[in-house]
């Protein structure tokens, strides 16, 4: 999972890019990178690290020009990064700016297509090779003062031999115009938003976050197989290349998105507070008691607050969480998730001693850090501990985006679906276990949701080669 922030404005925008990247941070603490493009120049600084260390003042400082783009990079691929792995990428054959946010399925048979027209990829990201297929594609209508008309069509080509998730924002000329463009996959899997500032700015990002800490106001999403240019003081223009039905990624509502961002479908925040009432009537109906719930934080507050409200049953921070401490979840490996969780979370005694507790979290994946927070909270000795998912059960890897674990990591794939509950029960030490149903999930998303680390019915077709190819990158 990545996110990027693309600005063009009436003057400098380098400053407005780090500040609008710092709001998604949570969407990658690998890499950071930003470049800006003043009409001549093109300039570009990214690295490994954080944003306020990557792009700190006296790096960016020399960075003009009105139109730029910014990324953060959480890696799906491979065990290590180097700065060559971080975003933006570059093309001078022509003049391209480019960052996205996904996975490409089909990188082998891209690969192997620009090697044998003497286009070399030289990183281990999967940007680098969308960006050359772009340039490609429009090099062959001209070489130079390409049109609108020119980049849809180009795009539309990169729709045919690009697959997987993919949202997109690029900088380029346009009409002689130095121009903010971005594309969303046909099915509009990652997620893209636009917005507007009273200057007459523009600015296109993976969340609305960041476009809410600029002044932004929020226009709309990135439709699915549709391109945006973007003008500075001038209304978007649209061109729809390959229209299809557009299918969001549901774990992004679960768990990367912060709760204050919109999405398609509203508040992330919402959407989290109704998977908890659903979740609690199915919890309800097990027949169990609870004297307190708790959220495992941050992401579970609205689902557990929501339960808590739905059940009669008080709602506690039984935690506090360390805010310098990483997400568990994208580590790179057992041992680092270990360290970062007891870095991460401290339990409040009082609000556990002694009580019948409902602990409450977005997703079980390979059940290790639920395992080590029921160990950790049996020595408080509750009454009772159980524990709630609002999300069901994590049987399949993810491919355009999330660094899911092979099927023979996630914990739930060992048991049969009518026996995951009670054996993950055992398996991690709880008194009971209880998921949100997919019916459950799809009453509160509807059914046009990519949900396939759950249901298994991936939205982009993929090959059994191509899922052996990035599962052995990530291992």
């Amino acid at each position: 999972m990545c996110g990027f922030v693309g600005l063009i404005a009436p003057d400098t925008v380098a400053p407005s890019l780090v500040m609008g990247l710092q709001s998604i941070q949570h969407r990658g603490q690998d890499a950071a990178g930003a470049a800006t493009f003043d009409g001549q120049r093109w300039h570009l600084t990214k690295d490994l690290g954080m944003v306020s260390s990557v792009l700190s003042a006296d790096r960016i400082q020399g960075m003009t020009g009105n139109v730029g783009i910014a990324h953060v990079r959480y890696p799906t691929a491979g065990t290590t990064s180097t700065q060559q792995d971080a975003q933006p990428f570059q093309t001078r054959h022509p003049g391209i700016l480019l960052a996205h946010n996904g996975n490409l399925t089909n990188i082998p048979e891209l690969t192997a297509q620009l090697n044998e027209q003497g286009c070399h990829v030289l990183s281990g990201c999967d940007a680098e090779p969308l960006l050359l297929v772009l340039a490609q594609e429009l090099q062959a209508i001209r070489p130079a003062n390409h049109t609108a008309d020119d980049v849809a069509t180009a795009v539309a080509a990169v729709y045919r031999r690009v697959r997987g998730a993919y949202s997109v924002v690029a900088v380029l000329a346009v009409d002689g115009v130095p121009t903010l463009v971005a594309f969303r996959d046909p099915h509009g899997i990652r997620p893209g938003c636009y917005g507007k500032r009273a200057d007459g700015a523009w600015m296109v990002a993976s969340e609305s976050v960041a476009l809410d800490v600029l002044d932004f106001e929020k226009r709309g999403d990135l439709p699915a197989g549709e391109v945006l240019f973007f003008r500075a003081g001038a209304e978007p223009e649209q061109r729809c290349v390959a229209p299809d039905t557009p299918r969001p990624c549901v774990f992004e509502r679960i768990y990367f998105a912060r709760p204050d961002s919109r999405m398609e479908e509203g508040r992330v925040n919402r959407s989290r507070w109704r998977m908890g009432r659903t979740l609690a009537r199915e919890w309800a109906a097990k027949g169990a008691e609870a004297d307190v719930v708790v959220a495992v934080p941050d992401t579970s507050r609205p689902a557990a607050m929501a339960m808590a409200e739905e059940l009669g049953v008080p709602h506690r921070e039984g935690f506090i969480k360390n805010r310098y401490s990483g997400r568990t979840f994208i580590m790179p490996d057992a041992a680092s998730r270990k360290a970062a969780l007891r870095l991460k979370l401290n339990p409040i005694r009082e609000m556990f001693e002694g009580k019948r507790v409902l602990l409450v979290d977005d997703s079980i994946v390979r059940g290790t850090t639920m395992g080590r927070i029921v160990e950790m909270l049996r020595g408080l000795n509750p009454a009772a501990l159980h524990v709630a998912i609002f999300s069901p059960p994590v049987r399949n890897p993810c491919f355009y985006g999330i660094d899911m674990p092979s099927p023979s990591e996630l914990v739930a794939t060992r048991y049969a679906p009518k026996e995951v509950e009670t054996a993950l029960a055992d398996r991690i030490g709880a008194d009971s276990l209880t998921f949100l149903s997919i019916d459950g999930l799809k009453s509160v998303m509807g059914d046009n949701v990519c949900a396939a680390c759950f249901d298994g019915n991936y939205t982009v077709p993929i090959s059994d080669d191509e899922k052996s190819f990035i599962m052995g990158e990530r291992r």
